[in-house]
Formats: structure tokens, C-alpha cells, sequence
């Protein structure tokens, strides 16, 4: 059975400054943003009825669209208050949300500082981002890499930067993968192809410098969370040449949540280094540590990242995930 096309569903959508029957959001063909890639967006997910750091979100999209040289014409308040509506009018307490502000259809060629501005709030109900993230993720390395900071706005939420992300995550799955490690300009470890990555080797957390992609909202809490927890964490370069020396691999991102990437799904990572033809398998050590990973689902506390998703209960992973007592704001 086919899924449900998006534009064909029951509900509602928040379209600039109002709430309008889900199939009756509709743009122009001629829109700036679909030809030009002037558009900006954020996902989010609700838990029991809370946007989870709705307030950071609706931040980052004013400052992205900042970065493509275009002014929301909403606050972030009200982008705050539309999406609380929203996932009350849907009756959909545990959901994901796709914030989007768009260059509009007044003008049309490469420059557009005259279209109108719009902005859109959608919301769906989404549970896994990977079919099986109780499983883990299978990872190979991508054929794109992630551009340096003076070729790209990097540091904003664009549209347009994800076109390398697609490209490279259907490669994945082409290859019998679930997503892709995403390199930098450098050679230097970047991302997943939507999510941030995490590494661990001998109980310290490992993660990229965020100097070419996103600091992820998940990111940021993730390394929060640790630090709170006593588990040192470094921000650096990582090399490719690295991978096998790390016990503990995993993904961060508003829908992907905390996704493993554990050792019976990935007892090796394909990886195509230097340009060259055959790839490379780069294996992982055994790890004591490293034993059959058992999830769970931590519910009941709308604020915290980690709720709803598995966690591993061995490792690093498990003790950022553990739900904290103290978190019920």
C-alpha cells in the first residue's frame, strides 16, 4: 500500500498568519524559493503536547533566513504560539513539525529582494526517521562532501544545502545502506546526511567541529547532557582514518532523535577515501563494553531530547540518555 501523499491530508497548516485546511496550502509555480532555493526551514518535534526547544528553533529560523538576506515578517514568539496551536488543533500530542519561510512570486530571476516573505508551519505524526532505529543504522561514507564556509551559508538552515544531503543519502540506500558520513571540503569527518554525529573511544565523546554544517539544536543538548553527567566530550577534527578505533557511533538530530549505529548492524563501514575506485572497509575493534544493545523508551517529560527514543544501555550512550530526575520543567 502506497503511503499517504503529503498534500492530501486531513488537518490544518499555519500559512502566513492563519490556519488553513491541510490541502488547501498551495504556491505559485513560479515561486522564487522553488527555483532559486531562497527558502529556510526547521524540524521539530512535539512530546506530550510540547515543542521541544521550540524557542531555539524559532531563533535559528529568523537567523537563517537573515543569511539568505531576507527579514521574517513573524516573531519568533508568534512562530512560538502558532506552533503550540497547531499541535493542539491537530490532536496530535507526539508529532513532527516543518517550520518554512520562502521568497514568494512578485519577481522572478536570480534577484528577488522585492517578493513578499511567507512563512508556513506543517506538522505530521512521524516515528522513526530511519525504518528501524530500535535496530540501528548501517552507515557508508558519502559520495558529496559537505562546502567550505566562504562557498556556502552554512551556518543557516537553507533549502539548498540539503540537495548534496539527498544525493547522498539515496546513494546509501542504493548501496544497501541506511545513510551516509558525510565528509567536509578538508577530508575531515562532517555529519550524517540530516543529522549530527557522535563518537566514543574510551569513555570520552568525540564529535566534529560544526565549522562547515549546522551546531545542531540536538547537538547542543546532546553535549550538555554529558557534560552534566561527568562524561568528558571534545570537539575536533576527525579524520576517516579514525572510524575503527571508535566503540560507539551515533547520529543527532530533531527527527532522527538519538540514533545508534551498534555493532551487529555495522560490523564494518564502507568507505570510498582519496577519490579512489574500490573502497575501503575500515572495521571496528571488539569492545568489552559493546554488548547486545537493549533499548527502551523513556516517556513523561515533554522537555527532555532524549524521551521517546531508544537508547543503548551499555556505553557512553546510555549514560547521556538516561533520563534525568531533575528534568521535568
Amino acid at each position: 500500500m502506497a503511503a499517504q501523499s503529503f498534500d492530501d491530508r486531513d488537518g490544518w497548516i499555519w500559512m502566513d498568519g492563519e490556519f488553513i485546511p491541510h490541502r488547501d496550502a498551495r504556491v505559485h509555480v513560479l515561486t522564487h524559493a522553488m527555483h532559486y532555493a531562497s527558502a529556510v526551514f526547521e524540524g521539530e518535534r512535539a512530546y506530550d503536547g510540547v515543542v521541544f526547544k521550540s524557542r531555539e528553533h524559532s531563533e535559528r529560523l529568523h537567523t537563517s533566513a537573515k543569511l539568505l538576506g531576507f527579514q521574517l515578517p513573524y516573531a519568533a514568539e508568534e512562530i512560538d504560539r502558532a506552533k503550540a496551536e497547531l499541535v493542539s488543533r491537530q490532536k496530535t500530542p507526539n508529532c513532527y513539525l516543518r517550520a518554512i519561510a520562502w521568497r514568494g512570486s512578485e519577481l522572478m530571476g536570480v534577484s528577488a529582494k522585492r517578493d513578499d516573505v511567507h512563512v508556513a508551519i506543517a506538522s505530521w505524526v512521524w516515528g522513526d526517521y530511519f525504518a528501524d532505529k530500535m535496530k540501528g543504522v548501517r552507515l557508508m561514507v558519502a559520495p558529496w562532501r559537505r562546502p567550505a564556509p566562504d562557498t556556502a551559508p552554512c551556518n543557516s538552515k537553507a533549502a539548498g544545502l540539503y540537495m548534496i544531503c539527498t544525493l547522498s543519502r539515496h546513494a546509501a540506500t542504493d548501496a544497501g545502506f541506511d545513510d551516509a558520513i558525510m565528509m567536509d571540503w578538508r577530508g575531515q569527518i562532517a555529519e550524517g546526511t540530516g543529522a549530527n554525529i557522535f563518537f566514543v573511544k574510551d569513555g570520552v565523546l568525540h564529535t566534529p567541529n560544526p565549522d562547515c554544517f549546522l551546531n545542531g539544536i540536538t547537538r547542543q543538548t546532546v553535549i550538555g547532557l554529558a557534560k552534566a553527567r561527568g562524561i568528558e566530550v571534545v570537539e575536533r577534527a576527525i579524520w576517516p582514518n579514525e572510524l575503527a578505533s571508535f566503540s560507539e557511533v551515533f547520529l543527532t538530530g530533531s527527527a532522527a532523535e538519538i540514533t545508534p549505529c551498534p555493532r551487529n548492524r555495522r560490523p564494518a563501514i564502507q568507505a570510498s577515501l582519496d577519490d579512489r575506485d574500490a573502497p575501503q572497509r575500515l572495521r571496528r575493534p571488539d569492545a568489552s563494553q559493546e554488548r547486545r544493545l537493549i533499548f527502551r523508551r523513556c516517556r513523561g517529560c515533554a522537555t527532555h531530547p532524549l524521551c521517546n527514543s531508544p537508547v543503548s544501555r551499555a556505553g557512553v550512550t546510555r549514560r547521556i540518555s538516561r533520563r534525568s530526575k531533575s528534568c521535568r520543567t
